[in-house]
């Protein structure tokens, strides 16, 4: 059984001193770029891993990053977050990081589970998920220097140039906004969209995609129904009845596209209908969809928190060299 490489074997195929490993290891930024270029690589040949008890004692760091368990959801909802919580863990893991999982009942039980890992030396840092204007846990981490990433944006004035804090998201306008324009080149009529009420501020970003696709071609209907395949299926089902009947309907989730779906069904109308989140009940379904694809949301998140360096960076300092990534959501088509 071959042993594993250690810090002496990283120095020997860089060619530099020991404790020169341990710097690009620790403090990256004190080595000059070209030496640390030449360790990181001569780490990535030889799949090097510090020890993890070893290296928190002498960095005082945990090499672990915190990040709360959703609440089992249960019906079609929940997919994303599980695909991207597992896509982070193993590049988390890649980089010789830990996760932690914990549990929170809402925003202010969350902001008391971070305060017990951060004051106990449990997590490194955190990434959060699901923000909302006037979200109070990126207010709490960032009073408290902790460095943070959030999946979802800060929703602020200007997220992009001047973002609050550090954050990963899926361009739901973009998605949409691709849906649309497919769905126009489908029959005659409008192209509907069914949203969650208005103030969300994720639904709202989706359907400012639809409304972009629309403009200069005409309007089309805007249903409104909270996330659930019955209340979805309720209202379409009304508006079928009532003789409003699309070319086709965008959807701000999959459990939207499903309750759109069975009304069509039932009322024996053909209507193609796109999901957002591309869930295993809307590819079982035949349900066209927008995948988030979480996995590069995870990715990102890492690289603005560690960049290459494989070290946790300050709070609002990215390690990528920007404050935020957009991942580009695609179309599948069934």
């Amino acid at each position: 059984m071959s042993k594993s490489p250690t810090v002496e074997d990283v120095a020997l195929a860089a060619g530099v001193s020991r404790q020169t490993v341990s710097n690009v290891l620790n403090s990256p930024h004190i080595v000059r770029p070209k030496t640390r270029e030449r360790v990181e690589d001569a780490i990535r040949s030889l799949n090097y891993r510090p020890h993890a008890a070893a290296r928190q004692l002498r960095t005082r760091r945990s090499s672990t990053i915190g990040i709360h368990l959703d609440p089992y959801a249960g019906g079609v909802s929940g997919v994303v977050l599980d695909r991207f919580v597992h896509a982070l863990t193993e590049h988390a893991g890649e980089r010789g990081m830990r996760v932690m999982l914990y549990a929170a009942r809402d925003a202010d039980d969350e902001i008391e589970r971070m305060g017990e890992l951060v004051d106990r030396g449990e997590v490194d840092a955190i990434v959060i998920t699901g923000t909302f204007r006037g979200d109070p846990r990126t207010g709490w981490l960032a009073a408290h220097d902790v460095p943070f990433v959030s999946f979802g944006r800060p929703w602020g004035a200007d997220d992009v140039a001047d973002p609050a804090h550090l954050w990963v998201d899926v361009d739901g306008a973009a998605g949409t906004r691709a849906a649309t324009t497919h769905a126009l080149g489908i029959g005659d009529g409008p192209v509907a969209f069914l949203g969650w009420p208005s103030g969300s501020g994720t639904g709202d970003d989706r359907e400012r995609g639809w409304r972009e696709a629309l403009s200069g071609v005409g309007e089309g209907p805007r249903w409104v129904a909270e996330e659930s395949v019955d209340e979805a299926r309720r209202v379409v089902g009304e508006a079928v009845a009532a003789g409003e009947v699309p070319r086709a309907v965008v959807c701000a989730s999959d459990s939207l596209a499903i309750g759109a779906q069975l009304a069509f069904v039932a009322a024996g109308r053909d209507v193609p209908v796109i999901g957002f989140d591309n869930t295993p009940a809307a590819e079982a379904l035949g349900i066209s969809s927008i995948e988030q694809r979480p996995e590069d949301v995870a990715s990102g998140a890492l690289q603005l928190l560690m960049g290459s360096s494989g070290t946790i960076v300050a709070p609002r300092v990215a390690a990528a060299g920007t404050a935020h990534v957009l991942v580009e959501p695609r179309l599948v088509l069934r």
